[in-house]
């Protein structure tokens, strides 16, 4: 591969992405795990959505939000798996400049469009445990629409500065990312020209982003919880906890990936880059494959409909009664 150099004046349109770097002989073998992460995810998230879509009770906005997040995890796990596994299988994946921004923008859009959808579901359900009885009044289907355009417009504009700036770079290091995505430092690792702008500013606007986030998520379950608390009825008290529970779990895996990753890239510098690599897919894949789990598991109406929906596509030998036995009554949960 020709590398530049000050004579050959070379500038790269076209990358190479060669995943795990360290692991040539031996890539192959990861096809498969990866490739049952891939079709877990796929199966759980459109699942939790059919059950939501298809069921006329759950046409609510905390499910419509719920729905929209687990999509969002679907586009994510998509834009990242099936490359890595093309890569995988021939040694290298190739990708143009313009498509290699374009993965960049994608990728990290849908990164900070979830963590935005989390800020709506925290007002969704402020709005409706502090405010219970006006409730469908503010949240309308209006309203919803609105915060989640403004939420994409949010996202679009914090990564939008980082992209623009690394289109801007002239490559001529090398046109190999030892990534399995354009991601942003590893390209930029092969510029030959002053990068200290767009290395500040992924910075600034990654700890900027995620400070502000997490400041507004704070307050507002802290608010959230307190209203819970003076709830005279306790069982309208156990569902809006457990409401919250739901959602404080998806907040702690999205942010612990996220920043356990930015941690761990930053103190173990001498690490290998396969380590590294490892560490984008865990926080890239942690979320889309928890999240179904957790709203699934803990949210009562989805999982009464999930188990129904396993019922139905069960042996039909289950499902058979003795027609001369009456049906039984449910006793009252």
């Amino acid at each position: 591969m020709t590398r530049w150099n000050e004579t050959h004046n070379i500038s790269y349109t076209d990358f190479f992405l060669v995943g795990f770097p360290g692991l040539q002989e031996t890539r192959s073998l990861l096809i498969l795990p990866f490739s049952c992460i891939y079709l877990v995810i796929l199966s759980a998230n459109a699942l939790v959505i059919y059950t939501v879509v298809a069921q006329r009770s759950l046409h609510q906005p905390m499910y419509a939000l719920i729905a929209l997040l687990l999509t969002v995890n679907l586009c994510a796990a998509t834009a990242v798996v099936p490359a890595m596994l093309y890569s995988f299988s021939t040694h290298y994946y190739r990708i143009s400049l313009s498509c290699c921004l374009l993965q960049m923008f994608s990728i990290y859009f849908l990164i900070v469009f979830d963590c935005n959808i989390l800020l709506v579901m925290a007002l969704d359900r402020y709005v409706a445990i502090c405010y219970p009885l006006r409730y469908p009044e503010i949240v309308t289907g209006q309203l919803l629409a609105g915060l989640v355009g403004l939420a994409a417009m949010r996202s679009t504009c914090i990564v939008a500065p980082v992209v623009i700036l690394a289109s801007r770079v002239r490559f001529c290091r090398s046109n190999i990312i030892r990534h399995f995505t354009c991601e942003h430092m590893a390209l930029m690792k092969l510029s030959c020209g002053d990068i200290s702008l767009n290395k500040t500013v992924g910075l600034a606007v990654r700890v900027f982003n995620r400070v502000l986030d997490m400041l507004l998520l704070g307050t507002s379950y802290t608010r959230i919880i307190h209203a819970a608390f003076r709830i005279s009825s306790g069982g309208a008290r156990s569902k809006a906890l457990n409401t919250c529970g739901s959602h404080l779990l998806v907040i702690f895996t999205v942010y612990s990936s996220t920043l356990s990753s930015s941690i761990v890239y930053r103190i173990a510098r001498t690490a290998s880059q396969d380590v590294h690599n490892l560490l984008s897919a865990f926080y890239l894949l942690l979320p889309c494959l928890v999240n179904p789990v957790i709203y699934g598991a803990r949210t009562k109406e989805i999982r009464q409909h999930l188990v129904k929906i396993f019922q139905r596509a069960g042996p039909q030998a289950t499902s058979e009664k003795n027609p001369s036995q009456p049906p039984q009554r449910e006793l009252p949960s």
